[in-house]
């Protein structure tokens, strides 16, 4: 949860009591910051296993987060995702009204009317909302407590370069390897045109196992699988990224058709142009502001139409775009931290 720094960055550790309750559901010994005092909900789950296995484990955290909260008492509560949220939701009404922030970043059962009228009492009963994404407003009711919060690591400032063209193109994915079925379309296509190289650095499990398959099987000797790395790896393979896998499947997770992921910031910052899917809101957004490429990746021609865009787009333009855009997140970053450090002196 890199969004959860943004909240503990912004909060003085020294002056207040902070207790943060996390889920570990692979088993992994996580870095644990001091200064805070820590609740590990231990219960193994997937990523992949289908959602109505996954109900027993939510009802065992609501309990294990009710007691919790039931006796600590604190002043101030964040809800840092929709589940725990919905899970949440009669209890911090109750007894957290307008005393607790929610952050709001997926798409999820909002089409069912009785969970889209939980996402809205959360939200009119919240202090404060954030939205990953200014296209999730649509699932929101209109309020002028939301407010919009921008995925973005500020130690990645620090590693800002600008770099040549590199041949053969470098294609780039970090982060949690999911949506399988256009993976395997890019995979498959890539496989076949040795002008460009791709790379995947996460950790392997069901679906990233299942394309490192595929790609054995197609002999895809130019589509190369890292494993999972350490936060600070993103900088070296930044640096040896020449265009960001940016894509996600609409059909395979509709919630990332209106999301905005943390590779989009991360081209910004790196000064790499990312390629996005069609009809998506990232799509539409890095063509509008010309920092990347929208494709439909089932149409056999996209390696095509890529290797056009890189030799053809202006670097130098590229950059200025993105220096702009970030003068301007920076700016809502700023005003958020503001919102944050309020919340809490109130």
């Amino acid at each position: 949860m890199p969004y959860l720094k943004f909240y503990l960055q912004n909060t003085d550790k020294k002056k207040h009591n902070v207790h943060v309750l996390y889920w570990n559901r692979d088993g992994r010994e996580d870095e644990l910051e001091e200064d805070i005092t820590y609740h590990e909900f231990s219960e193994k789950m997937d990523d992949d296993i289908k959602k109505y296995k996954k109900i027993h484990s939510f009802l065992k955290f609501r309990k294990v987060a009710v007691d919790i909260l039931d006796k600590e008492k604190y002043d101030l509560v964040f809800l840092l995702h929709s589940m725990p949220a919905v899970l949440l939701h009669d209890y911090v009404k109750k007894n957290y009204r307008n005393r607790y922030i929610f952050d709001y970043r997926d798409y999820t059962y909002e089409k069912i009317s009785f969970y889209k009228k939980i996402i809205y009492s959360v939200v009119k009963n919240s202090m404060v909302t954030f939205v990953s994404s200014d296209d999730f407003r649509r699932f929101l009711p209109d309020s002028d407590k939301i407010y919009t919060s921008h995925n973005l690591l500020t130690d990645s400032l620090n590693y800002r370069i600008k770099k040549e063209k590199h041949y053969p193109v470098r294609i780039g994915f970090w982060g949690y390897i999911r949506h399988e079925n256009i993976n395997r379309q890019i995979i498959k296509k890539i496989s076949q045109d040795k002008r460009f190289e791709l790379h995947f650095y996460g950790r392997e499990q069901a679906i990233a196992c299942n394309l490192k398959k595929y790609a054995s099987e197609i002999n895809a000797e130019n589509v190369f699988f890292h494993g999972e790395y350490n936060a600070a790896d993103r900088y070296k393979f930044a640096a040896e990224t020449d265009i960001i896998h940016n894509a996600y499947g609409n059909d395979e997770m509709p919630s990332q058709k209106y999301a905005v992921s943390n590779k989009y910031y991360d081209g910004l910052i790196f000064y790499i142009p990312q390629m996005c899917t069609k009809q998506s809101y990232m799509g539409d957004k890095v063509e509008k502001e010309k920092t990347g490429i929208a494709f439909d990746f089932s149409k056999d021609n996209f390696t095509e139409e890529l290797w056009q865009y890189y030799n053809a787009f202006d670097y130098n333009e590229f950059c200025d775009n993105c220096d702009k855009l970030l003068d301007k997140i920076l700016r809502e970053f700023e005003e958020g931290k503001e919102i944050i450090k309020n919340a809490i002196e109130s």
